[in-house]
């Protein structure tokens, strides 16, 4: 305990929890909608584009994050925009858009100095490196997704369960879908220095799938999925500490343990 203490006093251990906590937050209110909805895997593709996008920033000198949100948000919309409007599987749409950002990635940094620090650090992630900015975009990205979930709470539950029911009643599907997508894109940006490019989507799809085990009500998911992601995170930046290993892989590392440990409760529940 005396060891936790004294780590919680440096100031970029406070400031990586905060981080963490409000990303965890955003990342499983935004996942229960995409999960449901059978965009689950939308985070994996988004983070692919974000690894292209901090590629070519770190190339031409640019802040990764600042040119990252804009594409990443792009990429979200066009997404959202093809599966919905031309009859695309959204799985093979968000395939299509993760291989060919990956490749372009990949030949960014093969034409520049190869796979820097920051690359690195974003493509596996880096919690520990969090500024005083990343916890105002954090805290900013949580309030933003708390305020949609309370304003347009009803309208949302429709929209992810019955989008031509939504619409019969006058609702602007294509808007909330823009919504839902920003706020995603916005995660996974957010999230990629925390957990890195290919382990992002783990923040979104895990904690709604271990809440669905539990209940069944919308509401309920929304708040099991919300105390997972904040659980999880927090006993995975203590299990990265003491196990000397990279923070996103901690928090994944809990969150497959603690999804086997549901499964089997439920299944002898049923017995």
């Amino acid at each position: 305990m005396a060891e936790i203490l004294n780590l919680l006093s440096y100031t970029f251990m406070q400031r990586a929890i905060l981080c963490g906590i409000a990303i965890s937050f955003s990342a499983a209110l935004i996942g229960v909608i995409l999960t449901l909805k059978n965009y689950s895997m939308i985070g994996h593709g988004l983070g692919e584009v974000g690894f292209a996008a901090i590629c070519l920033a770190v190339a031409i000198g640019v802040s990764p994050i600042a040119f990252s949100i804009p594409i990443v948000i792009i990429a979200a919309i066009v997404i959202m925009f093809i599966s919905q409007r031309k009859g695309e599987s959204a799985d093979i749409i968000i395939a299509l858009v993760a291989t060919g950002a990956l490749a372009l990635g990949v030949i960014i940094t093969s034409f520049t100095s190869g796979f820097g620090t920051d690359s690195y650090n974003y493509m596996f992630g880096s919690i520990l490196t969090m500024t005083k900015s990343d916890v105002i975009l954090s805290i900013v990205l949580t309030i933003l997704s708390i305020a949609i979930y309370i304003v347009f709470y009803n309208r949302l539950f429709l929209i992810t369960f019955d989008e031509k029911y939504a619409k019969s009643c006058g609702i602007n599907v294509s808007l909330y879908q823009f919504l839902i997508a920003l706020i995603t894109a916005l995660v996974v940006v957010v999230g990629m220095r925390m957990m890195g490019t290919l382990l992002i989507s783990s923040l979104i799809v895990f904690p709604a799938i271990i809440a669905k085990k539990f209940t069944t009500s919308f509401k309920g998911l929304v708040v099991m999925s919300v105390l997972t992601s904040v659980l999880c995170f927090l006993i995975g930046i203590l299990v990265s500490f003491f196990l000397n290993m990279p923070t996103g892989a901690g928090i994944v590392f809990v969150y497959i343990v603690l999804l086997a440990i549901s499964s089997v409760c439920c299944k002898l529940a049923k017995i």
